[in-house]
């Protein structure tokens, strides 16, 4: 009985080792940090392990374009995704929206940049980062805002440009640039007494940042990627998403 029950066991860690596989997934920079906090929860709740890389939207979609060996693709936006499904490189039935982000106007000292964002309209500040809006949603985003605001002409030739959004904030935490426009979520993952200073930049200043995902139909864990999309839609992924200062998708419902 003894020998009967030890084989069951044994068979029973067998199947778990093999139904365990490893997903890839390609994560927008602005997403790092929210990544870092889910993938322990994925794994304890499904047993497999994630593997993150990290870069601009644009600089993901071009690797996975020219072949890269990604498994799911969270995008900064709502385009690329959409590009790879037209493509034949990505499901139809596994896009959605994991994140809205917010943009914020950030800089690393207390008291800087005021709740209404009026440094904008001074000479305070002799340069101003954003993010490459060629390759990064939120860059684009800030791209927009001042030009709503009929700022772009002034601030023009002020801008400095990261290549993902999580360059636009080394330049901004390191003071070599006083200020600049961000992920809401990248300030708000900052201990308290790092958060410095920053403007809630109103939604209606520019497009929506819709960030969304999708499974590569070359993924080589398939079953494993389609674990790991329907966590990011489950509850205990949205709280933790909220949290990091997104929506999350049951709130765009």
């Amino acid at each position: 009985m003894k020998n009967h029950l030890l084989v069951a066991i044994t068979l029973m860690s067998i199947a778990s080792t093999t139904l365990a596989d490893t997903v890839t997934v390609a994560v927008a920079a602005n997403f790092t940090a929210a990544i870092k906090r889910l993938a322990p929860v994925f794994e304890e709740k499904t047993g497999h392990q994630l593997v993150a890389s990290f870069g601009s939207t644009g600089q993901l979609y071009a690797q996975i374009s020219h072949g890269a060996p990604f498994d799911v693709f969270l995008s900064a936006d709502d385009s690329s995704p959409q590009k790879l499904i037209a493509s034949g490189d990505a499901a139809n039935d596994s896009y959605f929206i994991y994140a809205r982000g917010r943009l914020a106007l950030w800089s690393a000292t207390a008291g800087y940049v005021d709740s209404e964002g009026a440094i904008l309209n001074t000479t305070a500040f002799t340069r101003l980062a954003i993010a490459n809006p060629k390759t990064a949603p939120y860059g684009q985003a800030a791209m927009d805002a001042l030009t709503k605001l009929n700022l772009l002409n002034q601030v023009q030739p002020l801008l400095v440009q990261g290549e993902s959004i999580a360059q636009t904030q080394q330049f901004i935490a390191s003071g070599n640039v006083p200020l600049g426009f961000i992920a809401l979520a990248q300030v708000m993952t900052l201990p308290p007494r790092e958060r410095g200073s920053y403007w809630l930049v109103p939604a209606e200043l520019h497009q929506p940042i819709d960030q969304t995902a999708v499974v590569l139909l070359k993924a080589k864990s398939p079953a494993a990627s389609r674990a790991f999309v329907d966590f990011m839609q489950s509850a205990a992924a949205a709280a933790i998403i909220s949290e990091l200062g997104y929506e999350a998708p049951a709130t765009l419902q």
